[in-house]
């Protein structure tokens, strides 16, 4: 008895597996036009990001940080304005990042302001992400 319903249970699970056709599967959602923009813009302030820490590290003179920055900054602005482009200014967009640029210039909370470089964090760290140093007050 127990050996016929773990072979019927058995079969149901492959033929459930080995019978589902691909026309049956819900169709998967295209990405946005500019997804693919959006994943370079990303990677160009995380570029940016490490550059800045590298430097601040002394492993870049002033000359080759100045030349690789305008670099980044020139190849960011580029993405920043296709995206623009092809998005539209819709106001939900352009709102929303305003608003959460204005909450923590407003009031910053211990750990978001670097005492050394001035750099800000959205959440309170232990060590700068620019330069560094330790933070006064960075608990996280």
């Amino acid at each position: 008895m127990i050996l016929a319903v773990a072979v019927a249970l058995t079969a149901g699970v492959l033929a459930f597996v080995f019978l589902v056709r691909p026309q049956d599967l819900p169709p998967e959602e295209a990405p946005p036009p500019w997804a693919h923009l959006e994943e370079r813009r990303e990677v160009l302030y995380d570029n940016l990001r490490d550059l800045n820490f590298e430097y601040g590290l002394g492993k870049l003179s002033d000359g080759d940080y100045a030349k690789a920055k305008a670099r980044l900054q020139a190849e960011l602005n580029k993405v920043n304005a296709e995206l623009e482009r092809m998005q539209g200014p819709g106001p939900a967009k352009s709102a929303k990042p305003a608003a959460a640029r204005q909450t923590p210039a407003a009031r910053p909370s211990p750990g978001t302001v670097c005492p050394h470089c001035g750099a800000k964090f959205d959440k309170p760290l232990k060590f700068c992400g620019e330069c560094g140093k330790p933070m006064a007050g960075g608990d996280a």
